[in-house]
């Protein structure tokens, strides 16, 4: 089950760009082989800048999943996921790739 979503999202990622014109500028932080999502849960809300690589987690893959049963993928933009901030966080750091928070900082590999 997991494949078809991790599809679905890449599809939508491709899609998304598929758009884009010379003249459309991509945010400075988000750098080939990245894309954006936001982890919102309640009044928590963070925006991150994360690797593809991520899309091999299963963890991740999971939140895919509730984004899809929560909001669908005709969304516009960024990804919205439905988790908290901190979860994100670890399921990006267990996943081993590269973060970029809304505040910026990359917080590198671990």
């Amino acid at each position: 089950m997991a494949r078809p979503i991790k599809r679905l999202f890449v599809e939508k990622l491709h899609k998304g760009f598929s758009f884009l014109a010379p003249t459309t500028m991509v945010p400075d932080d988000v750098k080939e082989g990245h894309f954006v999502v936001f982890a919102v849960k309640g009044e928590e809300t963070e925006r991150f800048v994360i690797e593809l690589c991520l899309l091999t987690s299963p963890e991740f893959l999971r939140l895919l999943e509730e984004a899809e049963e929560e909001f669908g993928f005709k969304q516009k933009g960024a990804l919205t996921i439905p988790c908290r901030p901190q979860e994100l966080h670890r399921i990006i750091l267990q996943g081993r790739c590269e973060i970029f928070t809304s505040a910026g900082a990359g917080m590198g590999f671990m």
